[in-house]
């Protein structure tokens, strides 16, 4: 018997001005990387270039789900944006203190637990 199991992410997305917070559930991964792409194009498309993503129910995040958050540091950048990492814990963390990326964006804000 073979038994594949999908990996599942939820994207919350909350606007205000030219704001928005992503609240991310699940799993970011190779499978799920390009629709957390997708949504934060279509907030910079609309002009929302301040944007939080709240890490703190992502149960797990490769390179491929970094590469979207890095790649999307660079964009708001380029429009005087900020992006900003919080509830950040586990996985993403640990991944982001191995690689230096913490460093990549404007802040990384840890879980309070």
């Amino acid at each position: 018997m073979y038994v594949q199991e999908v990996a599942d992410l939820n994207v919350e997305v909350e606007r205000g001005g030219s704001a928005a917070l992503v609240r991310l559930d699940g799993d970011l991964d190779k499978l799920t990387a390009p629709q957390l792409k997708e949504c934060l194009g279509k907030l910079l498309a609309e002009g929302l270039v301040r944007v939080d993503i709240d890490a703190g129910e992502l149960e797990f995040c490769d390179s491929s789900g970094l590469w979207v958050l890095v790649e999307h540091q660079r964009r708001v950048s380029a429009q005087a944006g900020t992006l900003r990492l919080v509830g950040v814990h586990g996985v993403l963390q640990r991944v982001l203190d191995v690689t230096g990326l913490k460093a990549a964006f404007d802040a990384v804000l840890a879980a309070e637990r």
